[in-house]
C-alpha cells in the first residue's frame, strides 16, 4: 500500500509501484515513474522539465528500494538504477543515467546529460558539469568540481571522464575533457589539468603525479596500504561485490 501525504500532488499520470511513500509537500509530474518502495521526503519535485529542455516527453525513472531526501528536485529523461540514496537538497538535471546503489550527498548538483556506473558515492557539496561520464565503484568526496567548459562561457562542453574505481579527495577541481584513470587517487585540493593513469596519486596546483597509490599507508599502525581501497573498505556494498573483490585481491 502506498502512503502518500495529504499535501502532495501527484499526477494522475505518474506510475507508482507497491509500498511508495511520498512526504509533504511534494510534486510528483506526469512523466514520472517510481518503481517499488521508493520513499520520498518533505518538499521534493520530481520530473521537472526545463525551459529548453527536449525532455518534456520523456521519463524520470527512479528504481526500486530508492530514498529521495527531502528538497531535492530531479527533472525529466534521466533514470536511476535501484537503491538510490540521496542527501537534502540535490539537484539533479535531464539526461543522467545512472546504474544501481548510487548515493548523492546533501547540496550536490548535477548538471545533466552524464552518465554514472554501479555504486557510485558521492558525498556532499559536489558540482557535476554537464557530459561527464563516471564509471564504477567511484568515490567524489566534499566540495569536488567537474567541469566542463575548457573557455568560459561558452557553448563547448567537454565533460571529465572518471573511470572505475577512482577517488577524488575533497576540494579538488578536474577540468574539462580530463580522464582520471582507474584506482587513481587525486589528492585534496589537486587541480587536475592533465590526463591521470590509472593507479598513481596526484597532488599539487597544477597536479602532478606524487607516485603509485598503493605506497599510500592507512594511518591505523597495521601497516596495510590504502589503496586498492577495495582490499580493506567493503562497509555497505552487497556482499557478492565484496565476494569479487576478496577473489580478485582488491584489483
Amino acid at each position: 500500500m502506498n502512503q502518500i501525504h495529504p499535501s502532495a500532488y501527484v499526477s494522475s499520470n505518474a506510475t507508482l509501484g507497491e509500498g511508495v511513500e511520498i512526504g509533504p509537500f511534494c510534486v510528483v509530474h506526469d512523466n514520472v515513474v517510481l518503481a517499488d518502495r521508493v520513499s520520498v521526503g518533505a518538499y521534493c519535485e520530481l520530473g521537472v522539465t526545463g525551459p529548453n529542455s527536449a525532455s518534456s516527453n520523456q521519463l524520470l525513472s527512479i528504481g526500486a528500494d530508492s530514498l529521495i531526501r527531502s528538497h531535492s528536485i530531479f527533472y525529466a529523461g534521466s533514470s536511476f538504477g535501484e537503491s538510490l540514496t540521496t542527501g537534502h537538497r540535490v539537484t539533479v538535471r535531464e539526461g543522467t543515467k545512472a546504474g544501481k546503489g548510487f548515493q548523492i550527498g546533501t547540496s550536490t548538483e548535477i548538471q545533466g546529460d552524464c552518465t554514472v556506473g554501479d555504486y557510485v558515492r558521492f558525498q556532499s557539496n559536489i558540482f557535476v558539469g554537464k557530459s561527464t561520464e563516471i564509471g564504477n565503484y567511484v568515490w567524489v568526496l566534499p566540495y569536488v568540481i567537474l567541469t566542463n567548459d575548457p573557455t568560459p562561457p561558452s557553448n563547448v562542453l567537454i565533460g571529465c571522464i572518471i573511470e572505475d574505481y577512482a577517488t577524488l579527495c575533497a576540494g579538488s577541481i578536474i577540468l574539462p575533457g580530463i580522464v582520471v584513470g582507474t584506482h587513481a587517487v587525486v589528492a585534496a585540493g589537486a587541480c587536475v589539468t592533465k590526463n591521470v593513469e590509472a593507479r598513481v596519486v596526484v597532488a599539487g596546483n597544477p597536479a602532478r603525479t606524487r607516485g603509485e597509490a598503493k605506497d599510500i599507508m592507512l594511518r591505523d599502525g597495521s601497516a596495510r596500504a590504502a589503496y586498492p581501497w577495495t582490499r580493506h573498505f567493503s562497509r555497505g556494498y552487497p556482499d557478492t561485490v565484496v565476494a569479487n573483490w576478496e577473489k580478485s585481491k582488491g584489483e
